[in-house]
């Protein structure tokens, strides 16, 4: 019985390619009280392998958190096996806005404490009692109030490339790092501001939502479906466009473009670019943004340190990594010394 992945990344990649079929890219949770999530992970994964679905799952015993791809022909049959699991029947899925057959290379289904890392004790407050949920014709509506506060709970590197107009957008590293940051820049407007919160699919904000209402807020709102949904709904219903740039996501992708406009810059030479790359250098594999220009010329590293390393024969390579844990640098999403143009 196969529980786990057997391919490498490479050699998935040519099976999709030699495939030649479309696969379509997909996000949704569902926050839910899961006895084992054990047991839920092995019985999504025997199915799921099955229908050749990839991409990276977290189950807890407080939901799920997928973001996935299936091949095109085999979507009606994982819709029918998801609306098979009560708490999943007729669940919204965020259809990516830019598909890519590429985006998930591995099947990862995995048990976590959490399905999100906030940082919260969920017994101290009721994680039920969420704010108001709101489609984009309402969303728009309330960000053009003066008594609005409009909040990006993602973190730096996300909003750097895209943002709503007139977001705050907090400098931070992770979602648990934002919620005290915000309470604390807020703590005067709890009764006279409506606090209007969006992330990517909507999952951080079903938390944030009830935490703040817990911490004082009176009116807390969440844009419904977050970033994903809102693109869908401008285009469907012919909206006006609010968002500002990319929408980053957690995928091979990095990004999907919402509207033409760039607002970040390459941080190796400043150019305007927001195009995320990991620098080649295995042993920094640092998240930054590099335009095509720098691309070529630093061999897509971040550093002419890396450039020289990445130079090296693979077993040398190997060799400087060996006893050594992983560079700090892969959690700084794009903060470092050596790029010169970070904002």
């Amino acid at each position: 019985m196969q529980l786990y992945n057997k391919l490498s990344a490479i050699e998935r990649a040519a099976l999709i390619e030699e495939a030649g079929t479309e696969r379509i890219t997909i996000s949704f949770y569902q926050y839910a009280n899961i006895g084992n999530p054990r047991v839920l992970r092995d019985h999504l994964f025997l199915n799921w392998n099955n229908l050749d679905v990839l991409g990276r799952i977290y189950v807890a015993t407080e939901g799920i958190n997928a973001q996935l791809s299936v091949p095109a022909p085999n979507f009606n049959a994982f819709k029918k096996h998801i609306d098979s699991i009560t708490f999943l029947k007729d669940i919204r899925l965020n259809v990516a806005r830019e598909q890519d057959n590429m985006s998930f290379l591995k099947l990862k289904i995995k048990v976590r404490k959490k399905i999100v890392a906030d940082g919260l004790d969920d017994n101290t407050f009721d994680v039920t009692d969420k704010g108001i949920h709101v489609d984009a014709k309402a969303f728009n509506a309330l960000i053009e109030d003066p008594n609005t506060v409009l909040v990006d709970m993602r973190n730096h590197y996300e909003s750097e490339i895209g943002h709503f107009k007139n977001a705050i957008t907090p400098d931070v590293d992770t979602f648990r790092d934002s919620l005290d940051i915000i309470e604390a820049d807020l703590k005067d407007h709890k009764e006279d501001k409506k606090l209007v919160m969006y992330c990517t699919g909507g999952i951080r904000c079903e938390k944030a939502s009830a935490y703040y209402k817990h911490k004082g807020f009176k009116q807390v709102y969440q844009l419904e479906g977050g970033i994903i949904e809102y693109a869908r709904q401008v285009d469907a219903e012919g909206l006006e466009n609010k968002f500002k740039g990319k929408n980053f996501v957690f995928d091979h992708r990095r990004g999907e473009r919402i509207s033409d406009e760039i607002i970040s810059n390459c941080h190796q030479c400043g150019k305007a670019c927001d195009v995320h790359e990991n620098c080649a250098n295995e042993a920094c594999h640092l998240l930054f943004i590099q335009c095509e220009e720098c691309k070529t010329t630093m061999q897509n590293c971040c550093s002419d340190t890396c450039k020289e390393i990445n130079a090296l024969p693979f077993e040398e390579q190997k060799a400087l990594r060996k006893g050594k844990g992983n560079s700090n640098k892969i959690f700084k999403k794009g903060r470092s010394e050596v790029l010169k143009f970070k904002a």
